[in-house]
């Protein structure tokens, strides 16, 4: 909104220091500082809100230190979140970027997901909450969205080279003016449904090949719909991950917030052409409109933290861990960074698979031997900690640097490979 204030505006544009508002860099810091101080302020009125309509957490017996001392601790607080991120996005970001078009619908569809889980939960008195098969079915419509929308928006392309002896065509541009040393090179913005795998040399990876067997014109169309069907799976896995990390005091708030900086990182050298061509990664026009959205998702997630650290005053609920998981999921998707999840998303995949393996072997050793054994004390991973006796806040420490490990190596998968 603001860019198009001092766009279109001859007053506006006429002030000194308006052209500030063209770069990124700025844009992105005013994002962080105004999500951060819009979460301090709402935060403690939504709380109060919440306190006076007992909107509380209903605490099962898990027979874990410290459980009941959170019972009736104010929960929904994703409201925060959600508000802190979308705010600022509608005043400092482009609003005509498909890119923030589609984090903005991923924002608020799950977090009104993750809201009727929680208002079952509270305000209905329902412990079980809003149906999976009716959250899975979200997860999967904001999916294909997503997936949809990349397919055939105009500006979501990747600017790649032209192989030699092809045929120029109108759209191509020219990048590097040939010398002798160094030919000239040719670029085009093209449909693509290539991605980025870490450590390895030759790095692009192409849906393309998993459909190998498919010839002629339609294979284009097939590596496509296998991509939707990647983005659906990823939105609903992180999202899901997120969610189960969420059961900690600050646990999942500080790891998103570590997971959103490395985002905004790889968001802003994948849509700097300059960066891009140096590092020799996909060059994504428009996306360094994401960096924007990563800083007020940083802002939301420190200032909400303020009020969610240990111990915690608000709860985040469904509402916020749902929208999170989304977020970190999409933005990795557009950056072509989704087959870096599992390392840059560390925590949440290892929350995700320590359910995963709790739950198959408990079930294999019952059919088997009549009783069923654990692979940990309890599951998710944080519990299973809780239990050996170590003190929550110390699991949420190392949880974040185990997160900030992940986060260096993630960045360092830029150049080392």
């Amino acid at each position: 909104m603001i860019w198009y204030l001092f766009e279109n505006i001859e007053f506006l544009s006429g002030m000194p220091g308006a052209g500030l508002v063209n770069y990124i860099s700025f844009r992105s810091a005013m994002a962080v500082i105004a999500s951060l101080l819009l979460s301090l302020i709402i935060g403690r009125k939504i709380i109060n809100y919440l306190q006076r309509r007992q909107m509380g957490e209903m605490v099962r017996d898990l027979d874990l230190e410290g459980k009941y001392r959170k019972e009736g601790t104010p929960t929904m607080g994703g409201i925060i979140i959600l508000i802190s991120i979308v705010v600022p996005v509608l005043l400092f970001a482009r609003l005509d970027n498909v890119y923030i078009i589609l984090m903005l619908a991923t924002t608020i569809w799950l977090g009104f997901i993750g809201f009727c889980d929680d208002y079952i939960k509270v305000i209905a008195k329902n412990k079980d909450g809003l149906p999976a098969r009716y959250k899975i079915l979200g997860q999967v419509v904001i999916g294909l969205i997503v997936g949809v929308t990349l397919y055939f928006s105009d500006q979501a392309v990747v600017r790649e080279p032209v192989p030699g002896g092809t045929q120029p065509h109108p759209e191509e541009i020219v990048y590097l003016n040939g010398t002798d040393e160094e030919p000239e090179v040719r670029y085009r913005d093209v449909k693509s449904t290539k991605s980025t795998i870490p450590f390895v040399k030759n790095n692009e990876f192409n849906y393309e090949w998993l459909v190998f067997f498919i010839r002629g014109e339609s294979r284009e169309l097939w590596a496509w719909v296998v991509f939707v069907v990647m983005v659906i799976f990823i939105v609903s896995a992180v999202s899901n991950g997120a969610n189960l990390t969420d059961g900690l005091d600050g646990l999942a708030t500080g790891t998103s917030a570590i997971i959103g900086s490395t985002l905004g990182i790889l968001a802003y050298v994948s849509g700097n052409v300059i960066y891009a061509d140096y590092l020799n990664i996909m060059y994504i026009p428009n996306s360094g409109e994401l960096v924007i959205f990563a800083s007020a998702f940083i802002g939301a997630a420190i200032g909400f933290l303020w009020y969610n650290s240990y111990p915690a005053q608000v709860f985040m609920g469904d509402t916020g861990s749902l929208s999170l998981g989304g977020i970190i999921a999409v933005m990795a998707i557009i950056i072509r960074k989704e087959l870096l999840i599992p390392v840059l998303c560390g925590i949440f995949f290892a929350e995700s698979v320590s359910v995963m393996i709790q739950v198959a072997w408990f079930k294999h050793t019952r059919r088997r031997f009549g009783v069923g054994r654990r692979v940990f004390l309890m599951a998710p991973l944080h519990h299973h900690y809780q239990k050996k006796g170590y003190p929550e806040s110390k699991i949420v420490i190392r949880f974040w640097i185990v997160a900030i490990i992940l986060a260096v190596i993630s960045v360092v998968t830029l150049k080392v490979r």
